[in-house]
């Protein structure tokens, strides 16, 4: 099998073997360069068991995608890799959620290592989602922010997100309407309104991103929210509220009485 994760896997089978431990009494007649193989098992085998015992919180973010690294370097040390993924972009969150070819610009990262890291961000999606979609919206907030910035929060561009509700404010649809620039995304209230009557929406949150992190919303935000509003009144459908995420937390127009 070919791999394309930044390294050429010249490793002989009897290099591969280093990598199991041996007994004690066979350290004089271990082959050279097994001491830093057992190290580096043993070095796994102790997150491993960090991990286990104290969950995610005993352990800090470079550790924890060097856990993550470990099925797409099976014999390669992840931790440096790790770290210069930490390096680049800041947390854990950051580095889930950066593009793959951003990825790709830290050494050592390639496609198997690309994979690992969307398959944790499509997972933890996947459950939050799961999570605001058996309740309604209104009563399970926080869920819903934390959902909101976690698939929007770290865009790089900007991204115009609507959550349709029925009356009992469930979560009928979560649609990207529009994606745009790294500060602006084109809004159509029409086609929004029309979207809600054919998904026979009661009530409708608003959702972008701002790439740079700071969530304030602009004077164009706030215009295009009352529009949106104004039209979607006479047809029954409610706007709850208008979020603006990024990678400094979010902004509610409702909260700031913005709306």
């Amino acid at each position: 099998m070919s791999r394309s994760d930044g390294f050429r896997d010249k490793t002989s089978a009897a290099e591969q073997s280093t990598f199991f431990s041996v007994a004690p009494e066979a350290e004089a007649k271990r082959p050279p360069g097994q001491k830093v193989a057992d190290d580096k098992v043993g070095h796994r085998r102790r997150l491993r068991e960090r991990f286990e015992n104290g969950g995610a919180d005993a352990i800090p973010d470079y550790e924890l995608l060097e856990m993550i690294l470990f099925r797409a370097f099976p014999r390669i040390d992840t931790k440096p890799i790790a770290k210069r993924l930490i390096a680049k972009f800041g947390s854990f969150a950051d580095v889930v959620s950066a593009p793959a070819n951003r990825l790709k610009e830290v050494e050592g990262v390639g496609d198997r290592a690309v994979e690992e890291l969307k398959l944790i961000k499509a997972a933890a999606e996947r459950m939050t989602r799961g999570q605001i979609a058996t309740r309604p919206a209104l009563s399970s907030w926080d869920g819903v922010l934390d959902y909101l910035r976690l698939v929007q929060g770290f865009e790089t561009r900007e991204q115009f997100r609507i959550l349709f509700l029925d009356k009992k404010n469930q979560l009928i649809a979560d649609e990207v309407q529009g994606h745009g620039t790294v500060d602006h995304t084109p809004v159509y209230v029409r086609e929004v309104v029309k979207r809600a009557l054919e998904l026979s929406a009661s009530a409708i949150i608003l959702v972008h991103n701002h790439p740079s992190g700071d969530p304030t919303p602009s004077r164009a935000d706030i215009d295009m929210t009352k529009q949106i509003i104004d039209a979607s009144r006479p047809l029954g459908v409610a706007v709850h509220d208008h979020i603006i995420v990024g990678r400094n937390g979010h902004a509610s127009l409702k909260a700031l009485r913005l709306i």
